[in-house]
């Protein structure tokens, strides 16, 4: 019986090549479509790496910002240029960048525009939900968006998509701890209120008692919903009251609904 070849063990050299490359990459991202790249072009704050181009796309993305080289290609080969998804609806144009950084839960809570308003969302995994939600929080103007670190839908290509330009506009902050930032927040006169259906007080009523104050919005998974210890941290589990008995709503229309209800007040 033959004996099986032996693997060639690679050089630390190689393996250590190999491991700042795996390590650059998860530190950028590709952000693609025109309208999510000509916003981010347009974001001071948003460090870009690489433009790949069709001519076309360049044509309609209009002025670059200064000192910006795009790599123009094929669009018949413009999938082979650039590491997306399959089904990434990308126009012709994507751009490599870093993530951005928001800076401190205390400075945007404080001192961020607007009326004092956040959202936090507990679990919330799909990016096109976040992107939705992160659209509403910037038309109702919220000071930020939090969610954790981990089982938390991470900036993409997707979510910058969905978001339509508001990814580079309202802050997106991913905390180490959920439960630990509301508890921050409700120390700086947040109040917290938690949306569930099984909430025994409607938002509405508890809004209007809540008139003026700093508040903090938070929506859990459609189906887990809040985990224990975020329901048990919020100050009020609230509902969205409904017409019928037939369902409830998605996450991001529910963060919209919820998220209009708190700036009228």
């Amino acid at each position: 019986m033959a004996e099986k070849p032996q693997k060639t063990k690679k050089p630390a050299w190689v393996i250590d090549k190999e491991r700042a490359r795996r390590a650059a990459a998860a530190e950028t991202l590709w952000l693609f479509g025109l309208h999510a790249v000509r916003d981010a072009l347009a974001n001071p704050r948003r460090e870009k790496l690489r433009l790949v181009v069709t001519r076309n796309a360049l044509d309609r993305l209009g002025p670059l910002p200064e000192g910006t080289e795009p790599e123009i290609t094929d669009a018949r080969t413009f999938d082979k240029a650039v590491p997306l998804a399959p089904d990434s609806v990308h126009q012709g144009a994507a751009l490599e960048v870093r993530p951005l950084a928001w800076g401190k839960l205390e400075d945007l809570a404080l001192s961020g525009p607007g009326r004092p308003l956040m959202v936090a969302l507990d679990r919330v995994t799909d990016p096109h939900n976040v992107g939705a939600i992160l659209r509403s929080a910037e038309v109702f103007g919220a000071r930020a968006v939090i969610a954790p670190a981990r089982h938390s839908a991470p900036e993409t290509g997707a979510l910058a998509k969905t978001a339509s330009g508001a990814l580079e506009r309202q802050p997106y902050l991913r905390v180490t701890n959920l439960a630990d930032a509301l508890i921050e927040l409700k120390a700086m006169g947040y109040t917290v209120l938690g949306l569930d259906g099984t909430g025994q007080e409607t938002l509405p009523e508890t809004l209007r008692a809540l008139s003026g104050r700093a508040i903090c919005l938070v929506l859990g998974a459609e189906g887990p919903g809040l985990r224990e210890r975020t329901r048990e941290t919020c100050d009020h589990i609230l509902r969205i009251p409904f017409a019928a008995d037939f369902g409830s709503l998605n996450v991001s229309n529910a963060a919209a609904v919820a998220l209009y209800a708190a700036s009228q007040s």
